[in-house]
């Protein structure tokens, strides 16, 4: 049932990006932190993320801008690990506070009161019309790289700063794309490796299984999206996925689930 739920969440979450604007990662972790604890949820996600943006970039391959990558990526690759690091630290910490409703208990964990968080936060500012329209000059690409990059090997989110500071690097559509994917994928190897060096590499080999069928699952919704809509995001879908998000990232930092 497990597997079946995870497939099913994956199909419609990558068919919801084209519809709503917001990541893969950014809809994929909440489904999987209802059925994981938090970190090995990131660390799946992080594995379907890296191999969704390997296909896109046998596309895009070409058109990538080496000086903005590295520009921008080298900063982003150091952070990432820095934000890996502070996760697999989290883990270890104990609860904040515990709480009891009924007779059933509850802990509030840093690492869901963080996640959570940070869950609210990018949510906040996918649907603010306000962010979509922000860039950032040329001259701070690095502190794109590093913010993007440690927010991405902390909880994966690093889609929407790295597209905030790439959008005034004067590239064309194809380069834009293509040099954003190259950028997630040296994040994804990065904390994905620290990831591994640490106790979740046994949950990730545990559940590789899951990550077959969620990956599957997850290029068929891309695929079969792609071909229902002419428009990247729909405003209803956006508010309706924000919503969605909002709940599970409160029952998350709750420590509901």
């Amino acid at each position: 049932m497990e597997l079946v739920l995870i497939a099913i969440v994956a199909f419609f979450a990558a068919g919801l990006t084209l519809f709503s604007g917001f990541g893969l990662g950014t809809i994929l972790l909440p489904a999987f932190a209802i059925f994981f604890p938090v970190d090995i949820a990131i660390a799946l996600t992080a594995i379907v993320h890296l191999l969704n943006n390997i296909f896109k970039l046998q596309i895009y391959r070409n058109h990538i801008d080496k000086k903005i990558l590295l520009t921008f990526g080298i900063p982003a690759i150091i952070a990432s690990y820095f934000g890996a690091i502070l996760l697999i630290n989290l883990t270890s910490l104990e609860p904040i506070a515990i709480y009891s409703i009924g007779k059933k208990s509850f802990e509030i964990m840093p690492i869901k009161l963080v996640i959570g968080s940070l869950l609210n936060l990018f949510a906040i500012l996918e649907i603010l019309p306000r962010f979509n329209s922000i860039s950032f000059d040329k001259k701070y690409l690095p502190v794109g790289g590093i913010l993007s990059g440690f927010f991405g090997g902390l909880s994966g989110h690093q889609g929407a700063l790295r597209s905030a500071f790439l959008l005034r690097a004067g590239l064309s559509k194809e380069s834009f794309i293509g040099t954003g994917v190259a950028v997630a994928c040296l994040i994804d190897i990065i904390r994905l490796y620290e990831y591994g060096t640490a106790s979740l590499s046994t949950a990730i080999q545990n559940n590789y299984y899951i990550i077959l069928f969620a990956v599957i699952a997850a290029f068929s919704g891309s695929y079969i999206g792609a071909r229902l809509v002419k428009k990247v995001k729909i405003q209803f879908f956006q508010i309706t996925v924000a919503v969605m998000l909002f709940v599970i990232a409160d029952l998350m930092i709750l420590g509901i689930i």
